[in-house]
């Protein structure tokens, strides 16, 4: 069955959307959320609300003292963590319908236990950024929604919304099955949502990327990207859905998104990146 399409880029990519995909409906970007918390988290320090190497019991009051742990190491994936949340055995086919406020509020309280991995040592953690979009909010006082709306879109002239973990059912496009049913989503409204749970349309995508890691609108990129050689990039999938958002160190990026496997899409979107003209520098 041919996959749901849609790749825009910069100078020298040719966008393609194909197979019935439409740049203009919203669509699961899973872990690429990270990145909208990782620049909340930037603008917050940039604005002197809360520091990187802000302790996270200082954060919230359940955490107990002596961790370590700071939002810093939230961020970068360091902070010891483990990749999922403690005990989330959901039902099958959605594994984050058991991690609740209550079961989030159960591991702060225990997070010296929780933390099993080493302080300062890289584990890629879904529950680090969960435990980090919570530290945001409490500090704040406002909403995950409000902190993406301030301090990420509005900066970058795209409006409150526009990247949403609750878009209108009717501008979804969502995986379907053999005979054309949508296939059952996760449950990533609650709190994982900072970690995977939101949606955007390719096309909003499109203007969030350049803004942030060519033309650099906010500032240095934010602590949750990731980077390899001279490309910095993330990725996102959920079930049936996924994304890679990146850009190269001269200039060139792009935004792919498939309704279908997280494998082809990284290593389509890295081909079609390197493969695209270098930007004349003198242009």
């Amino acid at each position: 069955m041919p996959t749901p399409t849609c790749l825009l880029g910069g100078p020298g990519i040719e966008d393609r959307i194909a197979h019935g995909h439409d740049p203009d409906r919203f669509v699961e970007i899973g872990s690429l959320s990270k990145v909208f918390t990782g620049t909340v988290l930037a603008q917050l320090a940039k604005d002197e609300v809360v520091g990187l190497d802000t302790p996270l019991e200082e954060c919230l009051d359940d955490v107990p003292a002596g961790t370590g742990i700071t939002l810093r190491h939230l961020a970068e994936h360091t902070s010891g963590l483990p990749r999922l949340p403690v005990g989330t055995g959901g039902p099958p086919g959605d594994p984050y319908a058991t991690f609740t406020e209550d079961a989030l509020r159960a591991s702060l309280c225990e997070l010296d236990r929780v933390a099993t991995g080493r302080l300062g040592e890289a584990e890629y953690s879904n529950l680090g950024y969960a435990v980090l979009g919570h530290a945001l909010t409490a500090v704040t006082g406002r909403s995950y929604q409000q902190l993406v709306d301030e301090l990420v879109l509005l900066p970058l002239g795209l409006d409150a919304g526009a990247v949403t973990a609750l878009p209108p059912q009717e501008r979804r496009l969502v995986p379907r099955g053999l005979f054309g049913r949508p296939r059952p989503l996760w449950t990533l409204t609650g709190p994982i949502l900072p970690a995977g749970g939101l949606w955007s349309t390719c096309r909003t995508l499109s203007e969030v990327v350049p803004g942030l890691l060519v033309e650099r609108r906010l500032g240095p990129p934010a602590p949750s990207w990731q980077h390899g050689s001279a490309i910095t990039w993330h990725n996102g999938a959920t079930r049936g859905s996924s994304v890679m958002a990146a850009a190269h160190d001269d200039g060139r990026w792009l935004v792919l998104h498939r309704l279908g496997p997280a494998s082809a899409t990284d290593s389509l979107a890295r081909e079609t990146l390197l493969a695209a003209p270098a930007p004349d520098a003198g242009a």
